[in-house]
């Protein structure tokens, strides 16, 4: 199975990254929380720290041949957290280099506008976001989660679990999404 990707920006929205996490591990999916900054405790938007299992600087998301071994790369809201993860400019490279491929990208809150958005990656795409956000050349949805071709997104933090299970969902079955959400009680 390939690997996923997590990225956690300071003021990242704990529920949204931790839940994501959780749903994706328990259906036996590798994923991997990735700090964009030179350390490896991250501090969410409410104070949770959290340590990234690695820092961006030790992953390699600018060759093709890496990215042939990424399924999805995924990004949590959250303020500050989404303005900062849009400002990492390596990232950006990456997440632009995995759509123009097909790879697949998901996002939920505030990242749909303020990072996939503000750097094109929704024109001409159906979306969701945090309400009052824009997505900038989106058709936005009142939808909790989203899916346009490769890439998912969420409304919020309540949809956190529904965000995870659609990730699973699309990558490996209906039947494993469903099982999780039994177990877990959704």
């Amino acid at each position: 199975m390939k690997e996923s990707y997590l990225f956690l920006a300071e003021g990242f929205e704990e529920v949204e990254a931790l839940m994501t996490v959780d749903i994706m591990r328990r259906a036996g999916m590798e994923v991997t929380t990735v700090a964009i900054d030179n350390y490896e405790v991250v501090t969410g938007a409410h104070g949770v720290p959290v340590v990234a299992d690695a820092l961006l600087d030790e992953l390699d998301l600018t060759s093709a041949d890496a990215l042939d071994n990424v399924e999805w790369l995924i990004l949590p809201g959250g303020m500050p957290g989404a303005s900062n993860l849009s400002a990492c400019a390596p990232l950006v490279s990456a997440l632009k280099a995995h759509n123009s491929r097909g790879g697949k990208i998901a996002a939920i809150c505030a990242s749909p506008a303020v990072v996939l958005s503000a750097h094109g990656l929704l024109v001409g795409r159906r979306a969701t976001c945090y309400p009052g956000f824009e997505c900038q050349g989106a058709s936005l949805t009142a939808e909790r989660v989203t899916v346009d071709r490769n890439i998912v997104t969420a409304n919020g933090p309540s949809s956190a679990s529904n965000f995870a299970l659609e990730i699973v969902r699309q990558s490996v079955g209906d039947e494993a999404a469903i099982q999780v959400a039994a177990g877990m009680l959704i």
